[in-house]
Order: structure tokens, then sequence, then C-alpha cells
């Protein structure tokens, strides 16, 4: 069960990067051969000779490194459960087993033909591999301090695109037209706003139940619906779509705001907001499609924070692994998120 948090609790503790996530798979491969060219660099003793160093170095950084990539990958689960330090410290050892290993079995590809300080490159290399290791998790380490704060000012953004006084005064007023003649459907109207505010203001979980999320975006729809009336309607199209998916708090329901308030609002014969969702693999796609003016009207007034911090709260969290795509048309507005597809019970 998710707990509500205040948004003013000091950010994340410390982790170990996701060794599964291709964002940071190609940042420690990037890395790692950057830090090989400044060896060989440093190693030559001129500019032809950084070539012969560079290939030296591949052939034991090469082997190494995708290993020790599979095995992190493969122990991730386990990475999870220690401490920060005493993970830390796991992925050290569990590299530098690897760099001894290897270095062992492939003792004649990397040593030349009487070459007798086999123990001495052993060492060498070990030391290599820890401080290579250790710069590693020193970058992730200070980039997730980074993103924490990120993520809070990226939430910030969120409370301050949620609580626009034309939604709530609008809101109030629809209610207050109604609270004589339909006291029931008022009644419910309240309990749905609180609902909303409440999501918006107190919950600073990284991820949520996506039937939590959908439910909020239902009673946000039914909210603009007393509003706005008849005109505006909503399609839900849920394909293999469990039960146990995460996905970021309000991530969904900013979309539904921007196709009512940019699109079905300014449209006298209203319209449809189509919210397509289904499971693809390790992937889940999330599509909204709603009817707006004609290309070429003068747009609604507006900032669109809540779009922009939706991507950036994807990069945020899910790094190369989460896309964000968004069209207009002629005669209509097409987003699509695709993330990648999280249980509840593995997060």
């Amino acid at each position: 069960m998710n707990k509500s948090r205040s948004i003013k609790q000091n950010g994340r503790p410390d982790a170990l990067p996701n060794f599964r996530n291709l964002g940071v798979t190609l940042r420690i491969l990037l890395i790692c051969n950057v830090l090989a060219l400044l060896q060989a660099i440093l190693l030559a003793g001129e500019w032809r000779d950084i070539p012969q160093h560079m290939m030296e170095i591949a052939m034991l950084l090469t082997p190494i490194l995708l290993a020790s990539l599979l095995l992190l990958s493969a122990a991730q689960p386990w990475l999870n459960r220690l401490s920060y330090r005493r993970g830390a410290l796991a992925v050290t050892a569990l590299v530098l087993a690897l760099t001894l290993f290897i270095n062992y079995i492939g003792s004649e590809y990397f040593h030349p033909m009487g070459n007798d300080n086999r123990y001495f490159d052993a060492l060498r290399f070990g030391l290599i591999s820890m401080i290579e290791s250790g710069i590693l998790l020193l970058y992730f380490r200070l980039r997730s301090k980074v993103l924490s704060q990120a993520l809070l000012d990226a939430r910030l953004q969120v409370l301050r695109a949620r609580i626009r006084p034309h939604f709530l005064f609008n809101t109030i007023n629809a209610v207050l037209g109604i609270v004589r003649t339909q006291p029931k459907q008022a009644e419910t109207a309240l309990e749905d706003m609180a609902d909303l505010f409440r999501m918006a203001m107190t919950d600073e979980d990284d991820l949520v139940p996506l039937r939590q999320e959908i439910r909020l975006c239902k009673q946000y729809i039914a909210l603009e619906q007393l509003r706005i009336g008849d005109r505006l309607n909503a399609e839900w199209h849920l394909q293999d779509v469990p039960d146990d998916v995460l996905i970021p708090p309000l991530l969904l329901q900013p979309l539904l705001e921007n196709a009512v308030y940019h699109g079905i609002e300014l449209l006298p014969q209203g319209g449809c907001v189509d919210i397509a969702l289904r499971c693809s693999g390790n992937e889940l796609h999330l599509k909204v499609n709603n009817p707006c003016r004609l290309l070429g009207d003068k747009p609604h007034p507006g900032n669109r924070i809540a779009l922009r911090n939706i991507r950036e709260r994807l990069d945020l969290l899910f790094d190369a692994e989460a896309r964000y795509k968004s069209e207009r048309g002629r005669d209509y507005y097409y987003v699509e998120i695709v993330m990648p597809y999280i249980k509840e019970i593995s997060a």
C-alpha cells in the first residue's frame, strides 16, 4: 500500500544505479571507454602509439565490462536489498573478482611472451577496476542527488499546474449550481475535487498504481462534465493492462486536462477524449487523442507547464527507456507515452 507523504520531506536516500536500465548501461559503457582512452593517451609516447595502447586496453576491458554488466543486471534484485554502502562494496567486489578471473584465464592473450610480471599486472588491473568502479558509483550517486532535487522541483511544478484558480472557481460554481436541485451529485463532485487536490498535494511517491491514476482521471472528467456538460465525453480503451502496473503519479491526468482545456472546451460542439492503454512486452503504451480547433486558429492561452513537466519526470525516472511523442494535426492533438512496464510487487 502506498503511503502519502509531505512534499517537503527530504529526497530519496542513496541507492545504487539500476543496472537493468538502458540509460545506465549506455553511460557505463561511455564513461569506461573514455577512461580507457585517457589511459591510452597517458601510456603513449607519441600520437601514433595511442591506437595500439587503446587496442591492448580494449582486449581486457571489453570482456570484463560486458561480463560485469550481465552479472550486475542478474544480481540487481539482491543488490536492491542491501544498504548503499554494502551494495557499493558488493559491486566493487564483483567487478574485482571478474577482473582477476578474466585476467587469469586469458593471461596468454593479455601478456606478451616472456613477461614475468603477471602478478604485478593482475594487481594493477585489479586496482584500475576498483578505481573505475568507484568513479562510476560516485558519478551515479551525484547524479541521483541532482535528480532528486529535480524531481522535487518537478513535483512543485505539478502543484502549480494542478491548482489553477480557474479550475477551482469553475468547479465550485458548477457545484453551487446543482447543490439545491441535485444535492447527491453535488456531494459526489465535492468528494472528487477533494480527492484530486489531496493527490496533488500529498503524494510524493515516484510510482503509484495505474488503477489509482485512472480513478483520479475519471473523477476529474466528472468534475469537468459538471461545467461543460454533454459536450465532453471520454472513452477508455484498456487492452491487456494488468492490475499491477505502476506509473508516475499525475502522469495521465494532466494530459486529460490539456485535452479539455486546449481542445474540447474551445469547440462549440464539444468532443470526445480517447484514452488508450496497453501493455506490449516490457512496455506500457499510453495514448491520449482529442479534437481541437483547426490548425491556424488562435490557440488557447496557457503555458502548458504540465506537459513539459511530464517530459522531465519521464527523463528523470526512466532515462532512455521512456519516450514521449506529441502531434498537432489539422483538427486533433495526439500524445503518446511509452515507458517500462513496472510491476507493483517488483517495485
